[in-house]
């Protein structure tokens, strides 16, 4: 869009991200339907995890088993037997880890790739009032960090969390069993894990989401200088924006060390807790042991099953953090999900055919602001008429063209194609109908051929020849000598083209997609004057077949159109043809100022007793057109001659 006509849309409100919403685990399990898929694979983890968790409780009690029975008795033949167990058990229980993990990788990376197909598929239709107030930094953070996040606690922070509680359960209740007075030590060493679990689970649950939000700040960041480095470098800032950077990145550098500090203080106490239990327990069990109350197998068996215990019990606090974690993450995406969409499809499925548009009262003000954009705009545009908006700086042109597709909604009024309200169309309908060719066009990493295509849906592929017509009539012939024609890629954000080659080919795709009403917003702008009067001249072809409006700033552009409606402070207050207003309206020739000689040619070719609307009966084309040939030819002579 152009500086002067994008100003409207400019001026919406700064509207901040969402405010954070209270972290629930509601939102994490919001996403567990999206192991439904794969739920056979979760059943088979699931029952080897369990067979892999009976192979590692069993291990201590076959120990037992052979202290106490080939060891004492001197059995050579049962230690054989049982250590031959023993050792299959062992390499069952690597096996087992080994088909969990091959199981639960598979598993929750379909998980994770489903759910980013879905959250990407949400942020292309949600509204242009969302994008307008997230930073696309947090959104990439989303989309691939915090996703990654769940990943893991799905792929190995949930299993472990179950099964290690699991195991502290089968594990105590079994020590109990063999020697209660050793158990109840090791039952009352849970207690103070479990104190300090609760101490640091809040700080290190609120480090998290800072760091998180942090990272998004710091992609947002690089994303814009890669974007902007062209911009950058004239300046000579790239001192300041590497400032601005690194102060981002020290702040998450500080929350990170925070946040490690705080896991550090956490680990310690839960690595010195269980030492200072197996002290105890040896102790204790070694006293035993000598007064005859256990026996040896069942001593060694009791301390090994304990020591079985300090990874689930020290993990548990790492589990928990990471559920903590991913409980954010996941309130995070839900962020997404849930953010409103405020434009729905209509009903109506049928793409409009005959093109008249009609505005009707139509008033607009960006979402969250109480100003008025735009306010009773009324306007009737024929199929096979061209109009041109003209307006100052802010007067609402572009928003005004954002409302046609439905960028935005419209806040009072009504805007019908074919005497239908374009919210009773589906968006697909209502955009096959309408195409935009924007001044400050986004091209994409993808090839030539590809990025003209991208109008036009595929079950309609243009054909060669149609592409090459578009590309004559934007006057893009300049494809055919790239490296590798309309097969070579384009870098990202077609930054490797000059700004009016992005415009032709943005004009091109317009075109190729056929529209029953094509809106140029100021498209030619960024082209040379040769260049404009080539594109201009296809361009009147085009238009002719297609219901137009076309926003201008400059006299060769509003000489496309068959008549000009001047829009000020919101309203459109004038509409005539072009030599109509430059003879009546003096706020129209002030616009165009420029073209002083526009003024002198125009104001006696006008006839105000002739009907703007009257078309010719043989033709059917509009006499404003036909009429104001001659007036038109004179003018782009004069253009010329000034040129």
């Amino acid at each position: 869009m152009t500086d002067s006509s994008s100003n409207a849309l400019r001026a919406a409100p700064a509207i901040a991200p969402p405010p954070e919403r209270a972290r629930s685990s509601s939102d994490l399990w919001r996403m567990l339907p999206y192991l439904m898929p794969y739920r056979v694979r979760w059943i088979a983890m699931i029952v080897v995890a369990l067979a892999s968790l009976a192979a590692t409780v069993s291990i201590p009690l076959m120990t037992k088993a052979v202290i106490d029975g080939p060891v004492r008795n001197q059995d050579q033949q049962g230690l054989w037997i049982l250590g031959t167990a023993a050792m299959g058990v062992g390499i069952a229980e690597a096996v087992l880890w080994f088909i969990r993990r091959w199981l639960v990788a598979r598993a929750t990376m379909g998980v994770e790739a489903d759910i980013r197909k879905d959250l990407y598929a949400r942020l292309q239709i949600l509204p242009m009032s969302f994008h307008g107030r997230w930073q696309s930094g947090q959104l990439l953070s989303r989309i691939m960090n915090d996703l990654s996040t769940i990943r893991r606690f799905m792929s190995f922070g949930l299993i472990f969390l179950m099964l290690n509680v699991l195991q502290i359960t089968i594990v105590t209740i079994i020590l109990l069993a063999m020697y209660w007075p050793l158990g109840v030590v090791v039952l009352v060493s849970i207690v103070p894990i479990t104190l300090t679990v609760l101490h640091f689970q809040q700080e290190y649950t609120r480090l998290s989401r800072q760091a998180q939000d942090q990272a998004g700040h710091v992609a947002t960041h690089v994303e814009e200088s890669a974007l902007g480095l062209r911009v950058v470098k004239s300046f000579g800032r790239e001192d300041y924006v590497y400032d601005r950077f690194d102060e981002q990145l020290t702040d998450l550098y500080d929350t990170q060390v925070r946040r490690v500090s705080v896991s550090a203080k956490f680990w310690t106490l839960l690595e010195v807790i269980p030492n200072l239990t197996l002290i105890v327990v040896l102790g204790f069990g070694a006293y035993a042991a000598g007064h005859g109350q256990v026996t040896m197998g069942t001593l060694v068996a009791f301390i090994t099953m304990m020591l079985s215990l300090v990874w689930p019990i020290a993990s548990l606090g790492f589990l928990l953090s990471m559920t903590q974690e991913s409980f954010t993450a996941a309130n995070r995406i839900t962020e997404i999900f849930d953010a409103p969409r405020d434009i729905v499809d209509g009903p109506r499925d049928q793409t409009p055919q005959g093109g008249r548009l009609e505005l009707v009262d139509v008033g607009f003000k960006f979402p969250g602001s109480d100003d008025w954009v735009l306010r009773h705009v009324d306007v009737t545009v024929e199929p096979g008429e061209t109009l041109a908006l003209v307006g100052a700086t802010g007067s609402g042109k572009s928003a005004l063209v954002a409302l046609l597709s439905r960028l935005y909604d419209v806040t009072e009024g009504e805007i019908r194609i074919d005497a239908q309200d374009i919210r009773e169309l589906s968006l697909d309908a209502l955009r096959r109908a309408v195409a935009t060719a924007f001044e400050d066009p986004t091209l994409f990493s993808m090839s030539v051929a590809e990025n003209l295509r991208l109008g036009r849906p595929p079950d309609n592929p243009a054909t060669e020849a149609e592409l090459r017509e578009a590309i004559d009539v934007a006057a893009a012939q300049f494809v055919y000598d790239l490296p590798f024609g309309l097969d070579t890629r384009i870098g990202e954000q077609g930054m490797s083209l000059s700004g009016g080659q992005r415009q032709r080919l943005s004009l091109a795709r317009a075109i190729l997609s056929h529209p029953r009403i094509l809106v140029l917003d100021d498209t030619l702008s960024a082209l040379d004057v040769h260049t404009e009067a080539v594109v201009e001249e296809a361009l009147r072809r085009v238009l002719h077949e297609v219901t137009g409006i076309v926003v201008a700033h400059r006299a060769s552009t509003v000489l496309l159109a068959d008549r000009v409606a001047l829009l000020q402070d919101g309203t459109i207050t004038h509409v005539g043809t072009h030599a109509e207003m430059l003879a009546r309206v003096p706020g129209y020739r002030y616009l165009l100022a420029a073209d002083d000689e526009l003024d002198d040619g125009a104001e006696h070719e006008c006839d105000w007793d002739e009907p703007v609307a009257r078309r010719d009966a043989d033709t059917d084309e509009p006499l404003a057109r036909r009429e104001d040939n001659h007036a038109r030819v004179s003018l782009e002579d004069q253009m010329l001659e000034k040129r």
